[in-house]
């Protein structure tokens, strides 16, 4: 089968289209053939080397997370699935930029019905990250909301969720990304370009951060007194915390089976929906990780590996 594939630490000028050998179904697991993998800064930190005190690889090593596809075998002990169902997931130890991706059954779920594998391929991981900070933040009706880099695709999910609650929503963007993120349901959209988010966001109730660095440290005197700031991208300063009176943590995001199942019946609700803004084809994937690097692309990047995810994303 053919994979992206890296033999050291690098950029995406290591990763190379490879044959390697179909992986087998163990005790426990399915095989996908996958139709849509996407990308995620997390691909670029682990393979660039900047984790490997942490996350150590072995290479070779087939970067990917997010996918959609459909089952191609089933291990002994599965009952859930069947081969030929249409299935979706994440996986934490990469593996997905590949036709055809081996991974425990209780890390996947059924596709959700109304979307292509396209759309499906970038859900799994920012969804579940996006409604992990709210129920970290308890965001409930009535509340007041800050929602920094609303215009990635976590910020994006978090916005559609948090309007769903009922809460107020402030959230930050810039370019053609304001407007989406209006359309999400977003109260109130700055332009962190054109002003700073203290001259209109204040006594916030939660903070749900996606940037990092000077707009976190920024972050904390927004809160009022007992408020809460979630981050993803580094861990809030606890002195800040404690100066300002709030409570602050990082979120690290926890994906499985059943995450994957309420998921899918939220997004077939209409509750929220993913925003794809370009897609690749496998072979393509150093550009897809040029394109992000550089800021080209407003929305998530979406690699297409089968045909099938070709003709269910053709409108794209």
């Amino acid at each position: 089968m053919k994979a992206i594939q890296t033999d050291q630490y690098g950029g995406e000028e290591q990763l190379k289209m490879v044959e390697v050998a179909q992986p087998k179904a163990g005790k426990g697991q399915i095989v996908v053939r996958v139709l849509a993998t996407s990308f995620n800064p997390i691909d670029v930190k682990r393979t660039s080397g900047n984790m490997k005190q942490v996350f150590p690889l072995q290479f070779p090593f087939v970067p990917g997370g997010d996918f959609s596809g459909v089952v191609d075998s089933v291990g002994e002990g599965v009952q859930q699935f069947k081969v030929g169902e249409e299935v979706y997931g994440y996986t934490p130890a990469g593996g997905a930029y590949a036709e055809y991706l081996a991974i425990d059954a209780d890390k996947v779920a059924a596709k959700p019905k109304t979307l292509s594998h396209v759309d499906a391929a970038a859900v799994a991981m920012v969804a579940q990250t996006a409604l992990q900070m709210l129920e970290r933040g308890g965001v409930q009706k009535g509340q007041t909301v800050l929602i920094q880099g609303a215009g990635g695709a976590v910020g994006g999910i978090a916005v559609q969720a948090a309007h769903r609650r009922g809460a107020k929503v402030i959230a930050t963007a810039t370019g053609p990304s304001m407007q989406r993120v209006k359309d999400y349901g977003a109260d109130e959209v700055i332009d962190y370009k054109a002003e700073r988010f203290e001259n209109r966001a204040k006594n916030v109730d939660v903070v749900l951060d996606t940037v990092g660095g000077d707009v976190q440290q920024r972050s904390f005197g927004v809160l009022k007194r007992g408020g809460v700031l979630v981050a993803i991208t580094q861990p809030p300063s606890e002195e800040e915390a404690a100066k300002h009176q709030v409570k602050a943590s990082m979120l690290l995001t926890e994906v499985n089976g059943e995450g994957l199942k309420k998921l899918a019946q939220i997004v077939d609700a209409g509750e929220i929906k993913p925003f794809v803004g370009k897609t690749f084809p496998l072979s393509e994937v150093a550009k897809g990780w040029e394109a992000a690097r550089s800021g080209q692309v407003d929305g998530k990047i979406v690699f297409k590996v089968g045909t099938e995810a070709s003709r269910s994303a053709g409108a794209e």
